[in-house]
């Protein structure tokens, strides 16, 4: 594959988000669009009102818990590795291992390959689909964390920190996605915590049964049991989380990925549903890409980094 086959503008932003005018289609859009291909059911992906969406079951399942029928007009569950085509161009869902029914987007034009990865994960989960790796030609990867300076540590060694915390635990975490691989690696690595989940939480959690992902033990959540001090964990959402800043006889800790919610290390649990700068290299090294495009994030580690030996564009 030569770059003069890659077509430079296959896809780019507008006002409505990004935009693929080849296929008249858009990738997450930010605002209401006809043609609407979703790579997961996170708020700042998955909007509602488009006309035509194409998601994964699981993706659609949770659009529809939040969205109801303004999920959008017309539902089209795609599953993976199943090739549909919209204005000429063929797409196949590639799993993205991000939180439960997650795809990368596979689109192919005029013998040309380009991956949009959407947001994904390379770390171990057993809560959703793991990475699946293709090549293209190119790699149209999110940049969040491409810095070298940022590398992930080790989630099962984040929940092990719980062990070590003997008073109930008010636990922070976004609902859809982080809160459900907390509720399985708290069961896994600190047994003898008892998970209790905020209502609304619960309600996704049903949703991950239904499609056959095993949480652990886990109940909603009752005023009275935190009364006690039996090595509860109480798992809730941040609106919640940060409601309850005065709360006495608990250990109040956020889990993320992101430094600028982090007050310190003590009341953090490192875990993050996305790549780190070592994720992305080998991202890069599975998927072979002739050209880089970098989104949501900043993308000039990258060019540095590959000092033209591949060519690095910053589409945002």
């Amino acid at each position: 594959m030569t770059n003069d086959q890659i077509i430079e503008d296959f896809i780019a932003f507008n006002a409505n988000g990004l935009y693929c005018k080849y296929g008249d289609f858009y990738l997450d859009p930010q605002l209401p669009v006809k043609s609407a291909v979703i790579t997961h059911a996170h708020a700042d992906h998955a909007i509602s009102g488009n006309t035509n969406v194409y998601a994964t079951p699981a993706t659609l399942a949770f659009m529809q818990l939040r969205y109801a029928k303004s999920t959008g007009k017309v539902l089209n569950k795609i599953n993976y590795n199943e090739a549909f085509n919209l204005g000429g161009v063929q797409i196949t869902f590639i799993s993205a291992g991000h939180i439960l029914g997650s795809t990368q987007v596979l689109m192919e034009y005029k013998g040309v390959k380009y991956l949009y990865t959407g947001d994904y994960k390379l770390q171990p989960d057993a809560t959703c689909e793991p990475i699946e790796w293709v090549n293209a030609d190119v790699l149209i990867t999110e940049s969040t964390f491409a810095d070298p300076a940022i590398i992930h540590p080790d989630p099962v060694e984040e929940i092990k920190k719980l062990n070590n915390i003997k008073s109930n635990i008010l636990l922070g975490a976004y609902g859809l996605g982080k809160s459900q691989r907390l509720i399985q690696l708290i069961n896994q690595y600190a047994p003898q915590k008892k998970v209790l989940v905020h209502h609304r939480i619960m309600a996704i959690n049903a949703i991950y049964e239904r499609f056959g992902i095993k949480l652990g033990p886990h109940q909603i959540y009752g005023r009275k049991l935190m009364k006690v001090q039996d090595e509860f964990v109480y798992i809730v959402p941040p609106f919640t989380f940060d409601s309850y800043f005065r709360a006495i006889g608990v250990k109040r800790l956020f889990a993320s990925g992101w430094k600028n919610l982090q007050v310190n290390n003590e009341d953090t649990l490192f875990i993050s549903d996305h790549v780190d700068w070592n994720d992305i290299l080998e991202a890069v090294k599975q998927v072979q890409p002739t050209q880089i495009w970098t989104l949501h994030g900043n993308g000039a580690h990258l060019i540095k980094h590959f000092n033209n030996n591949i060519f690095v564009k910053i589409l945002n």
